[in-house]
């Protein structure tokens, strides 16, 4: 393996000059090329007149090289974790320039002098990444060039031996810290080849996974590993698969070890405290193993303090998640501050999570808050197993109850969740986090789930619930609301698509009348009646007060 270095003379030790740094595509780029374009970098944010630039790149070379430019060019580096708008508002207000895939980025000063650069100072040299924090509310985490050091020494200890100089894949994202130390920065120290670009779907992890390589995932990821793809390739040369941003399901184990020839090394740690604790489920079970270094306490009520070179002090941090010792680890035993209160009794939501599973119709649970008028209310996002989809067949009220009627184990009625989403997966981000802001968007939809009453090939009619929660309800109007006729016109076609072959190409409208105003609370159903000659849909609104609208869109072909 490539001699170490530390991140502060990444771009500064002298040598190394045809030492592999990144693949790009097929080609590799060596040292040269990196400190040529950490020089261009340089000159571009040298030019800048304030001290703060945001980052935000897809490629994890161009990244790097940026990250690097801006370091030595003084600049304290600011990492948005996703181009969200409300992200970018936060974020950009507070930089004085940005690079990559933001508006207004800057671009790399092209054909700068490659002048040698003094090693970095580690402890005024830092970065801020963004997390959203145990309330969902976006938090700054500072770090600095030496607590991200502490990181590289620490991961090296642990398992640098077994890495050798593999090449370095990835399918999370180096704007969150997971991705930064595994993807971006311990390849660059250590010497290992980082392959710049991520890896999204499985089909690009089977094809591309071959010669030496380490795989840095997550959950999200090993949970949808299929077993019809060709894996030898990935078995034959992995050395190692780590996974972070969440505990890995017992099941997804125990499957990316038959079709990776890996238990996965699960790292256990935060934005904040950096890395605590890992296992392999395999040979570990449920037990965490702290890292080198790290040195770990249980509070009274079981909550997890830990210190470590990681902190930016010496003093003990307390974390949200309560453990019991086990061996020389520990077992995690839930968040403490998932209690939250509703109707001014203290809930579990943990707890409540656990009553759901147990009943096994959920594979998976999330219960969360939801901001109300009256106060907060619980809501639950679930994804069924074969037996909750057979009782999901019958009703979603059916699978409502039964869950409701399991949570009284765990809490009082005054308090059951009332809103229910269920999907075939947790949405996850780049990361393979399932943000809460996520999840409460799922409460927001543009459109009702609809319960289909007759299904058939020119013939289709469901009942709509109208929830005042409904997105198209924004500004229309805020005294009375009422859903928009372009709503309902929408609704119309995007569900006819669900159950009828139609044409492309929307050619006019027919007829199109609108009777009474739509409110919340309304249940409306929906008649849809497509007659392919002349490429003709007809729809009807009606509810228990009479008809709401009508009319027919008529289309063609995509030449027509």
């Amino acid at each position: 393996m490539a001699e170490w270095l530390s991140l502060a003379e990444v771009a500064s030790a002298p040598g190394f000059a045809t030492r592999a740094v990144a693949r790009l595509g097929h080609g590799v780029v060596d040292r040269t090329r990196f400190l040529a374009d950490v020089a261009a970098w340089h000159a571009t944010f040298a030019a800048v007149a304030g001290p703060r630039v945001a980052l935000y790149f897809d490629d994890t070379y161009a990244f790097a090289c940026a990250l690097y430019g801006a370091w030595h060019a003084g600049k304290h580096v600011s990492l948005p974790g996703d181009t969200q708008p409300a992200t970018l508002q936060r974020v950009l207000r507070g930089v004085d320039a940005c690079a990559g895939d933001l508006p207004g980025a800057l671009r790399p000063q092209t054909g700068a002098p490659v002048a040698p650069l003094a090693a970095l100072d580690p402890r005024r040299t830092g970065l801020v990444v963004h997390t959203s924090g145990s309330s969902g509310e976006p938090v700054e985490i500072a770090k600095s060039l030496a607590q991200l050091d502490a990181e590289m020494d620490t991961l090296q200890a642990a398992f640098g031996a077994r890495l050798a100089d593999a090449e370095v894949f990835a399918t999370v994202s180096h704007q969150h810290i997971y991705g930064l130390l595994f993807h971006a920065l311990w390849p660059l120290a250590a010497g290992r080849v980082l392959v710049a670009q991520r890896l999204q779907y499985p089909e690009e992890m089977a094809a591309r996974l071959g010669g030496v390589s380490v795989l840095v995932t997550s959950p999200a990821h090993l949970k949808r590993l299929p077993d019809t793809l060709d894996w030898s390739a990935a078995r034959a040369g992995l050395r190692a698969v780590f996974s972070s941003g969440g505990p890995l399901p017992p099941e997804a184990a125990a499957t990316a070890l038959e079709l990776l020839g890996h238990s996965p090394t699960e790292v256990y740690g935060s934005s904040e405290t950096g890395g605590i604790a890992w296992r392999r489920r395999a040979e570990h079970g449920d037990r965490w193993t702290p890292l080198p270094g790290i040195a770990w306490r249980a509070g009274d009520e079981g909550q997890l303090a830990v210190r470590s070179r990681h902190l930016p002090d010496d003093d003990w941090f307390e974390t949200a998640d309560r453990v019991a010792a086990d061996g020389g680890g520990f077992v995690l035993r839930g968040r403490a501050d998932r209690i939250v209160k509703i109707e001014e009794k203290r809930v579990s939501l943990t707890a409540m999570e656990q009553a759901l599973l147990a009943g096994g119709d959920l594979a998976e649970a999330r219960v969360i808050e939801l901001p109300g008028d009256t106060g907060p209310r619980l809501a639950v996002v679930g994804v069924p197993t074969p037996a909750g989809r057979e009782r999901l067949a019958e009703g979603k009220r059916v699978l409502n109850e039964r869950l409701r009627a399991q949570l009284l184990q765990v809490v009082e009625r005054v308090v059951l969740p009332r809103r229910f989403r269920y999907l075939d997966r947790l949405p996850a981000n780049a990361q393979g986090k399932t943000p809460l802001a996520t999840l409460q968007a799922l409460f927001r939809p543009v459109r009702p789930e609809p319960e289909w009453l007759e299904r058939g090939e020119l013939k289709a009619v469901a009942r709509l619930p109208i929830d005042a929660d409904l997105l198209v309800f924004d500004g229309h109007f805020p005294a009375v609301p009422i859903l928009p006729g372009v709503a309902q016109l929408d609704w119309a076609v995007g569900f006819a698509r669900e159950c009828f072959v139609l044409p492309p190409r929307f050619l006019r409208l027919d007829t199109l009348k609108f009777q009474s105003p739509v409110r919340p609370g309304m249940v409306l159903t929906l008649t849809l009646t497509w007659r392919p000659e002349p490429g003709s849909l007809a729809f009807t609104y009606t509810s228990d007060a009479g008809p709401h609208a009508s009319g027919a869109v008529v289309f063609g072909a995509a030449d027509a």
